[in-house]
């Protein structure tokens, strides 16, 4: 679970600020973000599975070394 949440407060914040980076923001602002991801997952239920594929293939896409490096 901890990874969706991650992956969807990630999404979230990419969409909010496009121009920064997750990795270097403050723990207070992912933590809000990660709420926002737990609320949405829970709201989602059974079809989250369809949208943490779209967004594992998403940022596949937009950045090769995270999916090699998890390899």
């Amino acid at each position: 679970m901890d990874y969706q949440v991650e992956l969807v407060a990630r999404a979230f914040y990419d969409a909010e600020y496009e121009d920064c980076l997750w990795d270097g923001e403050a723990e207070f602002i992912k933590q809000e973000f990660r709420e926002y991801a737990r609320n949405a997952i829970n709201l989602l239920h059974d079809d989250i599975g369809v949208l943490l594929m779209a967004l594992e293939r998403a940022t596949a896409e937009e950045h090769p070394e995270r999916s090699r490096a998890a390899a």
